[in-house]
């Protein structure tokens, strides 16, 4: 009964909220309001009115991200709709992002449009090595885009944008102190001119934090990261520009290891560069011209481990907006190359070319998305995904969605070729169907969706001692296409304002399965509910911030269960100068006893305060 009553409380304030709120900005919005429109590309790969998206996208900007005083990326978004996460102690530890419930390997993950990913174990982004000081925007697309986007888009795709260059000249320095011996020291600047503009951020951050395994080693396990961001744009000519990107992220964690009552260490490394050719040949005909790389280097210490991937990319996108249709034509290519002293050779690759065509058409009440891919895989040969989705607006702001699509996620280079590899692994191939509901009114928007993906050829480690042979002898187990999996459920979400007030929040009901035993997949919540509200109060900015997640399991026999928990969050802000301002957060402020990962503490009551300069 307590995990059905989870959400009762937040769905009644919820559908107040949005109800209200979308008469509130109805009647108060002006048109100069209402024709802006906020903008994403994750969609289709190309710009579009986000209230022209058929597909079910969130979008956190850098206010929200100041705002939330998260440490991590997982942290923020653990409160976006639809996302949950998993960690084996703070932040710099290793961390799982669900999206509606699918592995975490099921999300391709892109910075300034660099593809990341390790190629190590299950694979996967390495989370805890995303910079979120450096974070200017985030989109979260939710639903399959493997025919946008190709292998790994099975659960959606998170675009990740560093801070932008703009006219003008804007420094900024942040300071900051907290719980757990959190420093934090943030500067960079923004700017350009008509034909330049330029980005640069430079981060530091240290903590000696908590115990992460109080039934293990006794030390704290902190941790230290460093990271630079820097983009250059240039205008060729009228309708023509060069783009330059580059990211370097560096993380030193300590954890505990098993039976170790060492101090060990984790150094992750991450790196983006691009260079981007964008081209507007006439009012109907524009190109992308892309080259991308993106690095992921992790090691441990004192125990000697170390992977090393490297994700290049080729892109050739053209797109023809004809009146009220959409055109675009792709050519892309993915080279993997990973290193490790656990694989056959040591150093594997492989490579993807493909082919993607897409098509929007909106007139009226109706708009119409379809899309379509080739992938041919060096190892596994061809794949060929698609997608087509439709919204009816059956009256004024408010629409009707549907859509369906397939998806794939080739087996990374470590589960083919490591001494738990097995070659001869195929694809996991996913299908998925989705309805929804949304009303976008002057600003506020309100959603329900609900949908049902299922995954054949699933990928798990499997079987005992001696069962799998993979040319050097026995083994304790090897990775197999033995399961199948169902992720469904429903999401709700809705932001606005109601007067003075601003609210945003979500709830959601899933139910991630093994359809082979019935069972729940591990460290999954059924329920989450997310709620928040801000406003100004004596030239404060304060809100507050509420999370509860259902009782999950820590592993795949279900009989591990970890019981649900709330957390309440505080921030405050405020100009104190007119360069200057003020910035406090406490988070988890019932000091509340929860845990993501079964033996993993998580911190308790945590405050942090800070000071920025940054001129207007």
């Amino acid at each position: 009964m307590k995990n059905r009553t989870l959400a009762v409380l937040p769905l009644a304030l919820l559908a107040g909220f949005s109800a209200s709120a979308a008469h509130a900005q109805t009647s108060s919005a002006s048109p100069a309001e209402a024709s802006l429109k906020e903008t994403v590309v994750t969609a289709t790969r190309v710009e579009q009115a986000l209230t022209d998206v058929v597909a079910d996208i969130t979008i956190v900007d850098r206010v929200t991200i100041d705002r939330s005083g998260a440490t991590g990326i997982a942290d923020m978004l653990a409160r976006v709709p639809g996302v949950s996460i998993s960690r084996n102690g703070g932040p710099g530890a290793s961390t799982s992002v669900y999206l509606r419930g699918g592995e975490t390997r099921f999300t391709a993950v892109y910075v300034d449009g660099v593809r990341i990913e390790s190629q190590s174990t299950s694979g996967g982004a390495s989370w805890n090595a995303i910079p979120l000081s450096q974070i200017d925007r985030i989109e979260v697309l939710r639903g399959p885009a493997a025919a946008v986007y190709g292998s790994d888009a099975i659960a959606g795709v998170i675009q990740i944008f560093t801070r932008q260059g703009q006219e003008g000249f804007f420094p900024w320095v942040e300071v900051g102190a907290g719980t757990y011996g959190t420093r934090k020291l943030d500067a960079g600047f923004v700017g350009g001119s008509g034909v330049w503009d330029y980005a640069l951020g430079v981060t530091r951050e240290t903590s000696t934090g908590f115990n992460a395994q109080p039934a293990g080693n006794p030390d704290r396990d902190g941790y230290r990261s460093k990271a630079v961001s820097a983009k250059l744009g240039l205008k060729l000519v009228p309708g023509h520009r060069l783009d330059m990107t580059l990211l370097s992220s560096k993380m030193d964690a300590q954890y505990d290891a098993s039976n170790s009552r060492r101090d060990d260490h984790a150094l992750s490394e991450l790196t983006t560069s691009s260079l981007k050719w964008s081209a507007k040949w006439s009012d109907v005909y524009s190109t992308q011209v892309s080259v991308s790389e993106g690095t992921d280097r992790y090691e441990t210490r004192p125990s000697p481990y170390l992977t090393k991937t490297r994700l290049s990319n080729y892109l050739w996108l053209n797109q023809w907006r004809l009146g009220e249709h959409n055109v675009t034509a792709s050519l892309e290519r993915r080279e993997d190359k990973f290193a490790n002293v656990d694989t056959t050779p040591p150093t594997t690759d492989r490579s993807q070319n493909a082919v993607a065509l897409g098509y929007g058409w909106q007139t009226g009440k109706h708009s119409v998305q379809l899309n379509a891919r080739h992938d041919r895989d060096s190892e596994f040969g061809a794949k060929s995904t698609g997608s087509a989705a439709y919204a009816y607006a059956f009256v004024p702001g408010w629409s009707l969605t549907t859509s369906a699509g397939s998806a794939f996620r080739v087996p990374t280079l470590y589960q083919r070729f490591s001494i738990y590899g097995v070659p001869s692994l195929k694809p996991e191939t996913a299908r998925n169907v989705e309805v929804g509901v949304k009303r976008d009114v002057g600003g506020s928007h309100f959603s329900v969706v609900a949908y049902r993906n299922k995954v054949s050829d699933l990928i798990t480690y499997v079987g005992g001692p001696g069962s799998c042979i993979n040319g050097v002898g026995a083994r304790a187990g090897c990775y197999g296409n033995t399961a199948r999996a169902e992720y469904s459920g429903v999401t709700v979400a809705a932001d606005g304002k109601l007067g003075k007030f601003a609210l945003h929040g979500s709830i959601d009901w899933q139910h991630p399965k093994d359809l082979d035993t019935g069972r729940e997949l591990a460290r999954r919540p059924r329920e989450m509910a997310k709620l928040g509200v801000d406003t100004q109060v004596a030239g404060w900015t304060v809100g507050t911030e509420m999370e509860l997640v259902g009782r999950r399991f820590n592993d795949a026999a279900n009989r591990q269960r970890m019981a649900g928990y709330g957390l309440v969050n505080a921030y405050a802000s405020k100009r104190v100068a007119s360069d200057w301002t003020v910035l406090g957060r406490v988070d988890n402020l019932g000091d509340k006893t929860y845990q993501t990962a079964r033996g993993y503490a998580t911190a308790g009551l945590t405050v942090y305060v800070g000071l920025k300069w940054a001129p207007l």
